[in-house]
């Protein structure tokens, strides 16, 4: 009885490590060099399906076939302008992680550098805006001010007397 619960415990362990298994590109390049050249260029495209990976980070058979097409440009000796090109004229500047400086695209790359100088522009009056109103010192009634006389001597005012004058 241990044995057959070892032997399943095995089986169960072998299966187990499938799980966790994902698939992997079994392309041959044709030297190292197109290896590492051909790799970086797919870290570098996004995968047209999926929102924000690249392509070798997704599973989907279109990134798959994607990384496939970039292996084999890569070792027909094409140039990496020449795959960029390519993959944005199939599937357009959405394909690129950093999109190119373009007048169509200088609302990405100026957007936020705009919007961090309004925004201290925004900070920077508010601020002189506070500083530069004088504080008006509130008018104080002679009651009010003989009580509050008292609170920074330390005497204790009549609790009594000030709540008779909110009831009546």
């Amino acid at each position: 009885m241990k044995q057959l619960n070892a032997l399943l415990a095995m089986v169960l362990l072998c299966f187990s490590s499938l799980v966790l298994a994902t698939p992997v590109d079994t392309y041959e390049f044709k030297s190292a060099d197109n290896q590492k050249r051909a790799l970086s260029l797919a870290h570098e495209l996004r995968c047209p399906q999926c929102q924000n990976q690249n392509l070798i980070d997704s599973n989907s058979p279109v990134a798959r076939d994607l990384r496939l097409e970039v292996y084999k440009m890569v070792d027909e000796g094409k140039s990496d302008d020449q795959i960029i090109e390519f993959m944005t004229t199939r599937y357009g500047d959405f394909v690129l992680y950093k999109p190119r400086m373009e007048g169509r695209t200088y609302i990405l790359w100026l957007g936020p550098v705009i919007l961090l100088l309004i925004g201290l522009t925004a900070g920077i009056l508010f601020i002189r805006k506070q500083r530069s109103q004088p504080v008006e010192a509130a008018d104080l009634t002679p009651e009010q001010q003989a009580e509050l006389d008292a609170l920074l001597k330390g005497d204790k005012p009549d609790v009594d007397k000030h709540d008779k004058g909110k009831k009546s």
